[in-house]
């Protein structure tokens, strides 16, 4: 028996591979086919089923694409009703896959038809339990995101998880390994744990969720507690991974069509395409092409193009580093973001050699800023668009909270005429906010790159520290 996690630390999400005798079960596979092919073939084994855990929304599966390509039966557990052809599972029915059994435990409350698989060795000794978003390390998946579509409040549904894990999951034996479908980083839940993989004895153990004293009524208090609104794309996530959608082979070839500057000047104008320019927050602040938001690839992509673009149909013009607009375009497609109509070849280098126009974003560092507090007579005005919960930590003295998080929705609440400081933990997100202001008109701002850490070096006075988990459950 194989079992191995494929972990994506973009969107903190495990696949998993399970192998025994030549037969293999994905479960809960990311939107790219070829690493779970390429697994099996050189195996020499056959994937055999694709299970999923329940109707991810903060990423489209391939499991649409995995069943067609290779003949595996898609699962599900009870109470799901996708539109394509698949097997629903019964509560407590058991798949084989060469030596090996898998258990379908039906464990309702993250969403209705959540579902974790118990894995068993050759001997049916229970090994270990894939728990998708019912059971996280440190945490429990968060109960408000499917209330919509089940017709129930969070709190009825988090009454449902509470039953679920007091009555599926805490009898199982302290040894047996779990693997969650995500881990820190995740919007999918609350207070996450680092690590990936534990003992489900551990996570009795430390798990605030799975305190054995716990009443029913603590728990739904607890578990809803602090929930802030999941990001915008979560429902067009689950209506894909629930209706389908385009082949992942098709998106990648509309997607890696080079364009020159002329034919990328051309389809911005006539498609409406938002430009989306992924390279390094200092490379796009030093010259972009007017109204880009940048967005790079090296930090939690995915999860911000979800959470700041609007409508996953919205057509993408993709500015890259050179040789990585392939991994834009797929990461892109794991959220759902399938209408990238084609990529600048030869970069910036070729927008300014053809004469195009170009754009800046001031920013300056921490030292910098520094001397300007310094040598302003009046006081400064700083946005912090970091979390809430890190700004509650430790943040510059009087500065204000605006979350990148919700940008759009309150934009009205960023200065237009009184100029402005804003940083965030590291400079990604503050140049991300950035390039959302330059392209709706903000001219009066200046980015501080380096974030808390360099700003704390530079003797920039903080509030006192507190540690972030206390305002966390």
């Amino acid at each position: 028996m194989q079992v191995e996690q494929i972990y994506t630390g973009c969107l903190a999400q495990g696949a998993y591979y399970i192998e025994s005798e030549g037969e293999v079960a994905i479960i809960d596979p990311l939107r790219e086919t070829a690493p779970y092919l390429d697994r099996a073939k050189r195996n020499n084994a056959k994937i055999k089923y694709i299970l999923e855990t329940h109707f991810h929304a903060d990423f489209v599966s391939g499991h649409v694409d995995l069943a067609k390509k290779t003949g595996a039966t898609i699962v599900y557990g009870p109470t799901a009703a996708p539109k394509f052809e698949c097997h629903i599972a019964k509560d407590g029915e058991e798949l084989k896959i060469g030596r090996v059994t898998i258990k379908v435990l039906h464990t309702p409350g993250h969403t209705t038809e959540s579902t974790t698989y118990l894995l068993r060795d050759e001997s049916g000794k229970d090994h270990a339990i894939f728990s998708g978003d019912t059971l996280f390390l440190g945490d429990v998946g968060r109960p408000d995101l499917a209330q919509k579509a089940a017709h129930m409040t969070q709190e009825e549904l988090a009454g449902m998880l509470f039953d679920s894990l007091r009555n599926k999951i805490m009898p199982l034996a302290d040894e047996i390994t779990v693997y969650p479908a995500h881990g820190a980083g995740s919007a999918c839940g609350k207070n996450m744990m680092k690590e990936t993989v534990d003992t489900l004895g551990n996570q009795k153990r430390m798990n605030y969720a799975l305190r054995a004293d716990m009443t029913k009524e603590e728990f739904v208090k607890e578990v809803t507690d602090g929930l802030l609104p999941p990001p915008a794309y979560f429902p067009e996530n689950v209506r894909m991974n629930k209706e389908g959608y385009e082949s992942i082979d098709k998106v990648m070839r509309q997607g890696l069509t080079a364009l020159s500057p002329d034919e990328f000047e051309i389809a911005a104008n006539e498609t409406g395409a938002l430009i989306l320019d992924t390279r390094a927050a200092q490379i796009f602040a030093k010259g972009f092409i007017p109204n880009s938001i940048n967005i790079g690839i090296d930090g939690s992509f995915a999860p911000w193009v979800g959470a700041l673009i609007l409508g996953v149909d919205q057509p993408l013009l993709i500015v890259a580093a050179d040789g990585r607009e392939e991994e834009v375009i797929a990461r892109l497609a794991r959220v759902g973001y399938d209408n990238s109509i084609g990529f600048l070849k030869g970069g910036i280098v070729a927008w300014r050699e053809a004469g195009k126009e170009i754009d800046t974003i001031e920013s300056i560092s921490a030292e910098e800023y520094a001397r300007c507090v310094k040598n302003e007579s009046t006081k400064i005005k700083v946005i912090d668009v970091r979390k809430p919960t890190e700004f509650s930590s430790e943040h510059i003295e009087g500065a204000i909270n605006l979350p990148l998080d919700f940008i759009n929705e309150y934009l009205a609440e960023f200065p237009k005429e009184e100029k402005f400081y804003m940083h965030c933990a590291s400079g990604y997100r503050s140049m991300v906010a950035a390039s959302i202001l330059k392209s709706r008109g903000w001219e009066n701002f200046i980015e501080v790159s380096g974030g808390v850490k360099a700003l704390c070096e530079a003797g920039i006075p903080m509030t006192d520290y507190i540690c972030p988990t206390t305002f966390q459950k």
